[in-house]
């Protein structure tokens, strides 16, 4: 693995939101108990990581990340971009006190953010579709992503009886 074959603006997109997000985590209210917090931050690592093997790597290769064919540096560390996301889903979760009549807005809601979130990565530059690959066939990815997730969510909740 190197560093990364040419620094610019992708590399430089990369490191400024992994310093954002991570600072927005420390900073904020602490809404979620920390067993919480870590247990998703570990799962949109987990999620991230087994959709890009499945689609963005290997036989589908949908995507390449950043500027090189060679694995960088910024490639692992956009694996990391990830848990903040998912983190930031369940804290708004909790903070709107999210119930069934306002599930599925929630839902689209989050899956219009983690759109416009996936074009600004192919503007700076961080994923290049190809194979035929557009940006809405992440619709789904997101709609089955974030369902999963409020719902995995909701059963721990319920059954660590965290209010």
């Amino acid at each position: 693995m190197m560093l990364w074959e040419s620094f610019d603006k992708n590399e430089i997109y990369i490191l400024v939101m992994l310093l954002l997000t991570y600072t927005a985590i420390l900073v904020i209210p602490k809404k979620l108990p920390l067993n919480f917090t870590l247990l998703f931050l570990t799962w949109g690592l987990a999620t991230s990581t087994l959709i890009d093997f499945t689609i963005g790597g290997g036989l589908i290769d949908f995507y390449k990340v950043n500027d090189s064919n060679t694995y960088e540096l910024t490639d692992f560390l956009t694996y990391f971009l990830f848990p903040p996301f998912s983190y930031f889903f369940i804290y708004f979760y909790e903070v709107l006190n999210i119930n069934k009549k306002r599930f599925i807005l929630y839902i689209l809601g989050w899956t219009i953010v983690g759109l416009a979130t996936e074009k600004l990565c192919t503007i700076m530059g961080v994923t290049h579709y190809q194979h035929g690959y557009k940006i809405h066939f992440s619709l789904v990815v997101f709609l089955l992503v974030q369902t999963t997730t409020a719902l995995y969510y909701e059963l721990i909740k319920k059954k660590l009886k965290i209010t």
